[in-house]
């Protein structure tokens, strides 16, 4: 079942992918008292998220952090190492990328996709929301091959 607007996230491990290397979080330590504007993407240098999804959250980062939100993350089913190169590579440093390598938190959230038959197998589906000290506050669900519902822009219209 998907996680709804009301809801806490499950307190599972993550992976922080920094310049020095990858560093172990959890979702009740990263999210916990403060607002975060989260976005959800199926891969790493992937052409919608690298040419529309994270370019969206860095041009809008600066106004989503005027509307409240105290940090700004990616998530992906790929490792910390993929995750900090791409960031890296993308000039998005202003966002923190949340290395969700074996998709636990993607599967916890019932939010998984089956990309195996573009061989990327399972795979978070791309979704953003506002997580105010670890409840969900605002969901925004893409429908399959779509990119608009988890865009930064409709999410700082929501704020």
């Amino acid at each position: 079942m998907t996680i709804q607007v009301g809801e806490r996230l499950p307190d599972l491990p993550l992976t922080i992918a920094t310049s020095e290397g990858p560093r172990p979080t959890s979702t009740a330590d990263f999210f916990g008292g403060r607002r975060v504007a989260l976005f959800a993407v199926p891969g790493a240098y992937t052409p919608t998220c690298s040419a529309k999804h994270l370019p969206s959250y860095v041009g809008k980062a600066e106004e989503l952090k005027g509307k409240g939100v105290d940090e700004i993350a990616c998530t992906s089913v790929n490792d910390a190492f993929v995750m900090s190169a791409w960031n890296r590579e993308q000039g998005s440093e202003s966002i923190t990328m949340l290395a969700d390598g074996n998709g636990q938190f993607a599967e916890a959230l019932g939010l998984t996709m089956d990309g195996s038959k573009f061989g990327m197998g399972k795979r978070s589906q791309r979704y953003s929301m506002i997580v105010n000290d670890g409840t969900v506050e605002q969901l925004n669900v893409e429908a399959p091959g779509e990119y608009q519902a988890s865009s930064a822009e409709t999410l700082l219209g929501q704020l």
